[in-house]
């Protein structure tokens, strides 16, 4: 039976990857169970397309941000021209923003700027935040508990972490988000770790075009793929694989303050 009433909570449907056929991708979307999408933002121009794309598709929510790995490239400008996207109404978080150490792309103590910036607009706005963190989880959490109280909650999208990692996040104010690395056969330990975590702090996503779950490795990635996740989430708690898509759907309109016939 198909699955309905998924909520791929991280994508990049403005990707260039996605630029020859779109429109039958969001079809595809909509035939395999998807009811809601968000699309991050990397930087501002990426934003900037992520809400167009919103504006244009009611079922698509966008994020705004800068990704760890353009965190140097930004213009002085940058945080006005987020804070300005960010007044649209399809817009219900900031990000992605973060730190990445595995690639380094920009020097850390500019990603860790450009991380608190956002952060406190974040707070600002009273919008979750999006934080990508890879082999950061150290220094993710200091930051986190440096500022006490004053950070806005949100997401840890992607996870691959420890059991102890997630939970410490959980504590925090986050959810935990999974995607297609919860489908690897390599992947017993994130399996486990994914099964011991309570289910009303977790989401779903694809992070599509990137990171294609088993069956589809090698391929594209595309939202509707997240029912794939779905599934891998499901066999973790022993339970259904619609039951999940439901649970992690209010999970995400919760969080984004949407309603729930959003």
């Amino acid at each position: 039976m198909e699955v309905t009433g998924l909520f791929d909570t991280h994508c990049h449907l403005d990707d260039e990857k996605f630029d020859a056929d779109r429109d039958q991708v969001l079809s595809r979307c909509l035939e395999h169970g998807i009811t809601h999408c968000l699309v991050a933002g990397s930087d501002v121009a990426s934003s900037q397309a992520c809400v167009t794309l919103a504006a244009q598709h009611p079922w698509i929510y966008a994020a705004v941000g800068v990704h760890p790995h353009v965190a140097q490239n930004v213009q002085p400008e940058y945080l006005t021209e987020l804070r300005a996207l960010a007044q649209d109404a399809r817009v219900v978080a900031i990000g992605e923003t973060g730190l990445d150490y595995y690639y380094d792309n920009s020097p850390r103590e500019v990603q860790k700027e450009r991380l608190i910036e956002q952060l406190e607009l974040a707070t600002e706005l009273g919008k979750p935040v999006i934080l990508h963190v890879r082999e950061a989880h150290g220094d993710m959490q200091q930051l986190l508990n440096q500022r006490g109280t004053d950070h806005p909650g949100g997401i840890i999208h992607c996870f691959t972490g420890s059991l102890e990692s997630a939970q410490h996040y959980i504590k925090l104010g986050y959810y935990i988000s999974f995607a297609g690395a919860l489908t690897y056969k390599n992947a017993d330990r994130l399996r486990r770790v994914a099964g011991r975590l309570p289910l009303e702090r977790l989401l779903i996503e694809t992070d599509s075009p990137y990171l294609s779950p088993v069956p589809l490795r090698g391929r594209r990635n595309e939202p509707h793929h997240v029912r794939f996740v779905c599934a891998a989430l499901a066999q973790a708690h022993g339970l259904d694989t619609q039951e999940v898509a439901d649970i992690t759907r209010r999970n995400a309109l919760k969080l984004f303050g949407l309603p729930a016939d959003a």
